[in-house]
């Protein structure tokens, strides 16, 4: 496979340095992409950088996830209107390990092959670099009248910052570009990838490297992902989409794919799956067709749950979706964990009943009217269930007066009503 060709049918180069597709053809180049351990987990708005390395890795080539451990600790200016707090030696060690694992799920760190992937850490070779040995030896090198023309130090230096820029965050240039230069050195490394906003950092990386010893170098950024809409791809109304479970469910993860426009699924299939060109146009067409079924954001959720969590949490996202929007039993209802349950019916109206009431058991009709008000009066639910139109944990109430006990409780604590198709009630037992 031709790695640039690839990236380019996908959409994902923005910029690329001249001679960068000749280099590819004619040897094996190992290439890296800078991943920012500011937490213990990636966010979606990583992915774009670690699937070209993904794609780099299945085109032959060797990558190289650099953590920044010592950059990390500076904050790089690009893009940001404030200096970022800065994180211990003990949490970047944790959060490396982390993402490492993360990282193993896309490449390939643990066979024999000469293009395995390798996690490096810039902390390691920056952490007993003196001040005075880096000035003399990276500093001279680049001017300040260089420096100062990077459009992401210009930004912050015309006011859109309340606090200006830092000399800590000014030298995070040549940080990176140092970066560059020891990977060059020391692992033959002759191309960087990254975002469009790190195309400043990396051409002063290339820039370093030709000043300090005449080495010819090269870049290939791809673009900031967007959503059609102009909004901020990755943001929710509850933050990052993370790919730890801890912080966003698999569910949601799911759900978070499955709800992208036609024209972002469109996109974000190409930059976010694997899937061949031939495969992507044929679902391309078979949801031009029948836009409602969604063929192409079905398949794109698919894809990424399965490749960040497993195919069995996907299946159980899908089982999830389908409480809410399909005709699922009651026995793919009492398989949810609390945590899925909460996040499937997070929104729906909730009450909170004490333990009590149920401890000698209760008539349903009492319950729902009395305990909690699910229906206006008892009169409108006995007409409902008599009509079959109200379900208890997704089984069909067939008498107003049912006898509702602790045992009728989901995880212990929870009653899910449904009163005709749509309308769902959850009742927290506590």
């Amino acid at each position: 496979m031709n790695f640039v060709e690839e990236l380019k049918w996908r959409g994902m180069v923005h910029t690329m340095m001249p001679g960068t597709e000749e280099l590819l053809a004619k040897e094996q180049v190992t290439a890296y992409v800078g991943i920012d351990p500011t937490a213990d987990s990636l966010h979606i708005g990583h992915l774009c950088g670690v699937m070209m390395l993904r794609h780099f890795q299945r085109c032959g080539h060797k990558p190289l996830a650099l953590v920044g451990g010592a950059t990390g600790m500076i904050g790089d200016p690009s893009g940001k209107s404030a200096e970022r707090n800065l994180l211990d030696e003990e949490t970047l060690r944790h959060n490396q390990e982390c993402i490492k694992k993360q990282l193993a799920k896309f490449l390939d760190f643990e066979s024999d092959a000469p293009n395995r992937a390798e996690l490096v850490n810039n902390y390691d070779w920056m952490k007993d670099f003196t001040f005075l040995d880096f000035a003399r030896n990276v500093g001279k090198h680049i001017t300040v009248n260089y420096m100062m023309a990077k459009e992401s130090v210009q930004k912050r230096l015309n006011g859109e910052a309340r606090d200006g820029l830092s000399f800590t965050e000014f030298t995070y240039q040549l940080l990176q570009g140092y970066d560059f230069l020891h990977l060059y050195e020391t692992r033959g490394c002759k191309l960087q990838m990254g975002g469009s906003d790190q195309w400043g950092n990396i051409t002063t990386g290339a820039e370093l490297i030709r000043r300090t010893n005449g080495g010819e170098v090269f870049a290939l950024t791809c673009p900031l992902i967007t959503k059609a809409d102009g909004g901020k791809f990755g943001k929710t109304e509850s933050g990052n989409v993370w790919l730890d479970p801890r912080y966003t469910s698999p569910y949601k993860f799911y759900q978070f794919w499955l709800n992208v426009s036609d024209e972002d699924a469109a996109r974000y299939i190409k930059i976010f799956t694997s899937l061949s060109k031939e495969e992507i146009e044929a679902l391309t067409t078979e949801h031009a067709e029948a836009p409602h079924l969604r063929a192409l954001q079905k398949r794109l959720a698919k894809e990424v749950t399965i490749m960040v969590h497993s195919e069995e949490d996907y299946n159980a996202a899908v089982d999830a979706s389908n409480i809410l929007f399909g005709n699922a039993t009651s026995e793919a209802l009492k398989k949810l964990d609390e945590d899925t349950l909460l996040a499937v019916f997070e929104g729906v109206p909730q009450f909170e009943v004490s333990r009590g009431a149920l401890s000698a058991g209760v008539k349903a009709v009492d319950f729902f009217v009395d305990n909690a008000a699910v229906f206006a009066s008892k009169g409108e639910m006995r007409k409902l269930v008599q009509g079959g139109g109200v379900s208890l944990n997704k089984e069909k109430l067939t008498a107003f007066d049912q006898t509702i006990t602790a045992a009728d409780l989901l995880d212990g604590k929870y009653l899910l009503v449904q009163r005709g198709k749509k309308n769902y009630y959850l009742i927290i037992v506590k």
